[in-house]
């Protein structure tokens, strides 16, 4: 009986297995959000990464997270690392940046797991605000594509987009009302 269980597990764990080998190889995470605010304001809280750290929603996860930036803080070879028990360990650095348009990064994760992503935000006018869309792309490792099974990726990244989203606006608003946010 027991070997009996033990090749049902087996098999079970196979097809698990093959299962998740079928999964794109690729994935991509994208939300956005409509900023009343100039687009050059919106741009400097993307493009300038100690601003970026004021919205940035996984650093509300763990304040305790320890933070590193490079020489250069704004624009293309800013670099910014951290380290933390409750979000892992990563860094980014900007590897384009279009004034008021698009900034695009490159997001490496070291811990819990490695993967090595690109970040698009893009800028374009939109009645009398701005849509900022934030996009993550990146390879789906094997690890990623059994993850995947249990975990929509997709709606736990994008509801910290969404957050992250959200009180950007809020600071850029407020900004622009003249309030201190």
């Amino acid at each position: 009986m027991f070997k009996l269980i033990a090749l049902i597990l087996l098999a079970a764990l196979l097809l698990l297995v093959a299962y998740a080998s079928t999964r794109p190889d690729d994935f991509k995470v994208e939300r956005s959000i409509v900023v009343q605010a100039p687009a050059e304001r919106v741009f400097t809280m993307v493009n300038d990464l100690e601003q970026f750290n004021r919205w940035n929603p996984w650093l509300r996860k763990d304040p305790k997270t320890v933070q590193r930036y490079g020489d250069k803080r704004a624009g293309v070879g800013a670099f910014y690392a951290w380290e933390s028990r409750e979000i892992g360990v990563g860094s980014m650095e900007i590897s384009a940046s279009q004034p008021s348009t698009r900034i695009e990064m490159k997001l490496d994760f070291i811990r819990p797991f490695e993967a090595h992503n690109q970040v698009v935000f893009s800028l374009s006018p939109e009645g009398q605000g701005q849509r900022l869309v934030w996009a993550m792309s990146g390879k789906n490792n094997f690890i990623g594509k059994l993850m995947g099974l249990v975990f929509n990726m997709d709606r736990m990244v994008g509801s910290d987009f969404e957050a992250g989203l959200a009180e950007l606006k809020q600071l850029a608003e407020h900004t622009e009302q003249g309030q201190q946010p």
